[in-house]
């Protein structure tokens, strides 16, 4: 078995099994009104493959395609073993999401950070699956604008230099050095169980 493999279905058995970490900050104080906004995303297959064996005495069920094979055990929090069979498909993808919104404020220029982490699993009896989301809200200073290249640079509330990719290139007419944005990041990662479509 291939090593990154391995560390696919690792990661896929941690989606399928583990428990998710919940962090929650308090929103900032101030109300800041949007002005515009733009949106840029990204999904990516991470690993996909059919099951090809299942040892249910030891939970573990073995998957294969065009890389190699690698397998995972199942948690008892699978409650849903009997559902798998051979021939599903594991898919596990990784979204990114960014999302920069030009608001005005009255506040005195102060940055700020909130996190939260959500979790969604299939029902019993349905094939297992599981996502798990984080959003990050950051209220940053646009400190460069790239407008041939779509790039707005902000600097967020660690100090910390983010260079975003902005898709409609007219949402960036108005933004400009010295004014403050609001950067959603989302990401989530998912892994899930299917049975192929019939032909």
């Amino acid at each position: 078995m291939q090593t990154h493999l391995t560390l696919i279905t690792l990661i896929a058995a941690a989606l399928l099994t583990g428990p998710a970490v919940v962090m929650a900050q308090a929103p900032a104080a101030s109300a800041p009104t949007v002005i515009d906004a733009a949106v840029t995303d990204n999904i990516y297959q991470l690993y996909e493959g059919v099951v090809t064996k299942i040892d249910k005495k030891n939970r573990t069920i073995y998957f294969k395609n065009a890389e190699g094979e690698s397998k995972f055990v199942a948690g008892p929090e699978i409650k849903s073993l009997d559902q798998i069979k051979k021939g599903d498909r594991l898919n596990v993808s990784y979204e990114l999401a960014v999302a920069i919104e030009l608001i005005k404020t009255k506040s005195d220029g102060i940055r700020s950070k909130v996190e939260t982490s959500t979790e969604a699993t299939s029902k019993a009896g349905e094939k297992p699956s599981r996502t798990i989301s984080n959003t990050t809200t950051i209220i940053a200073d646009i400190i460069g604008v790239d407008r041939a290249k779509r790039l707005v640079s902000v600097k967020g509330p660690s100090g910390k230099v983010t260079v975003v990719t902005v898709k409609n290139a007219q949402l960036l007419a108005d933004v400009n050095v010295g004014e403050q944005v609001k950067v959603i990041y989302f990401d989530a990662m998912a892994a899930s169980i299917t049975t192929p479509k019939k032909k």
